[in-house]
Parts: structure tokens; sequence; C-alpha cells
């Protein structure tokens, strides 16, 4: 898990982890795979590895987001509307 708590017991995450942590429990929720997003939206397979495991911390493009979440049949506004994304520290 990527959160941790702070000071006063409040559960806190970056906002790229609260960014993997959502398409996570997306993808769980619609029983999405990794290989949905490149056959079905055409997100380079690359792009989708390096967001999914974190390994694209500082500079995941909105385009790419818009990319993925159109692919899952939902908008950025549905996606960022989540409460995980009340507990961003950065």
């Amino acid at each position: 898990s990527f959160s941790f708590e702070n000071e006063e017991g409040c559960r806190t995450m970056t906002l790229s982890e609260a960014i993997v942590t959502r398409f996570l429990v997306l993808m769980r929720e619609r029983d999405f795979s990794q290989y949905d997003f490149y056959t079905k939206g055409g997100v380079p397979k690359a792009t989708v590895s390096q967001i999914l495991n974190g390994t694209r911390r500082k500079n995941i493009a909105i385009s790419s987001l818009y990319q993925m979440t159109s692919t899952m049949g939902i908008t950025l506004g549905e996606f960022f509307s989540d409460p995980i994304f009340d507990e961003v520290i950065d």
C-alpha cells in the first residue's frame, strides 16, 4: 500500500500514488487489465506499465490519463472525483 499516516493519524499519499491506487481499484472493479489499455485504447504498453507500476511518478501526462480513463469509459472528472484525492499531500 502507498498510504501512510501522518502525525495526526490521517492517511496521506502523493498524487501519483493516488492515481495508481485509483486505477488499480477501477481495474479490479471492472475486470480490466493492463493489456486492455493498449489493445482497446491504444495506450503505449510502456506508458501503462510505468504509470501502474509507479515508475513514472512525477511526470504522468494528462493526455495519458485521459487516454486511459477514456479506454475505461469514464471521464477525467469522474476519475478525480474519488475521495482518495482528498488525501493527497503534494
